[in-house]
């Protein structure tokens, strides 16, 4: 699919529907002569609903649907007959979609599993017909309620990619390399900045026919939480991962800087980030010995003091990369 296909982010206006009114009905029958109230119950609104479909992992068919209404209840009607309720109006999104209040920014909703519905904006309620207030003083009530108005307003969909591990690392870390190595996701590579402008997704195999899910997540830079390069577009994406794999290149002239930077970006944007388990992959290791591998090692923990687990790998001759699965996978389904 095309980059510019890949929408994440829409404003939709929202419009739940009427209920409908209520009828001030006589019951008129021959050889009735005084039937009573028999005026029914309008109808409910119709719901604007969300639904989760695995299907999709785009909001695209959202961006130039900017309107949606759904249908108002009918009125009720004679004999108690209850008025025909607005039909609801379910949109599909991809899962892990969030509704937020335009205003307020507050989160209404989330759609996390396949099939699941939730009410965004409910449809006002019936009125009541005359026949509900007939009483033992007041036999022939005229009067019957007006239906409930429905809801509107504009409202964010967002979506946050849902994978169990998260790549986190600058441009040109490997990230692609070692998605496309080690998955079927076939995302774009190149040696130049931002090469990912949408955030890939690949299964990766495991033993016993088993699997997990991973995200390269477009690259950080500095400022990035501040609206920097990609910027918060794609952060987001990162809130949902089970666990973070950390990137740097043993090219990088300074691995334990960027990797203060990484972080340090991670938390503006969201402090709970750095609550997830991560590890540490240097990339490209195949170009340094074992010699400078120890050495950059040492470099890192003297400047670093966190334990972290750190992993030398080579997604072009697939040095350690057996051993980086294990490490996921023990990370993903720990107790």
């Amino acid at each position: 699919m095309a980059e510019q296909n890949f929408i994440d982010y829409v404003k939709v206006f929202c419009r739940s529907g009427n209920g409908g009114s209520g009828s001030s009905h006589f019951r008129r029958e021959k050889f009735v002569a005084k039937g009573g109230p028999d005026g029914g119950d309008g109808g409910r609104g119709g719901h604007i609903i969300l639904r989760g479909n695995a299907q999709l992992w785009t909001l695209l068919h959202l961006r130039y649907k900017k309107h949606i209404h759904a249908d108002n209840g009918k009125n009720g009607s004679k004999a108690r007959s209850t008025g025909a309720d607005g039909e609801d109006i379910i949109i599909d999104v991809p899962l892990g979609t969030i509704a937020r209040d335009i205003d307020t920014g507050e989160q209404i909703l989330e759609i996390t599993e396949d099939g699941k519905e939730v009410v965004l904006m409910r449809g006002g309620k019936g009125g009541l017909g005359n026949w509900h207030f007939r009483s033992a003083t007041n036999q022939a009530p005229s009067y019957s309620q007006p239906g409930m108005e429905g809801r509107e307003s504009w409202v964010i969909l967002e979506l946050k990619v849902l994978a169990d591990v998260g790549l986190v690392g600058f441009p040109n870390a490997g990230k692609s390399t070692l998605l496309a190595s080690i998955t079927a996701a076939k995302p774009e590579i190149a040696n130049y900045a931002f090469t990912t402008l949408r955030p890939n997704l690949g299964i990766v195999s495991y033993k016993d026919h088993l699997s997990f899910v991973m995200a390269d997540i477009p690259g950080i830079i500095e400022g990035a939480s501040e609206g920097k390069g990609l910027g918060l577009r794609f952060l987001r994406h990162i809130e949902r991962n089970s666990c973070l794999l950390f990137m740097i290149s043993s090219e990088s002239p300074n691995i334990a800087k960027e990797y203060k930077v990484l972080l340090k970006e991670l938390e503006k944007y969201n402090k709970e980030l750095l609550s997830k388990d991560r590890i540490l992959a240097i990339t490209k290791s195949d170009l340094v010995d074992d010699e400078l591998q120890k050495l950059l090692l040492t470099e890192f923990k003297k400047s670093v003091k966190e334990k972290i687990e750190i992993v030398f790998i080579s997604a072009m001759t697939s040095k350690n990369i057996d051993s980086l699965k294990d490490k996921l996978w023990n990370i993903i389904h720990r107790e």
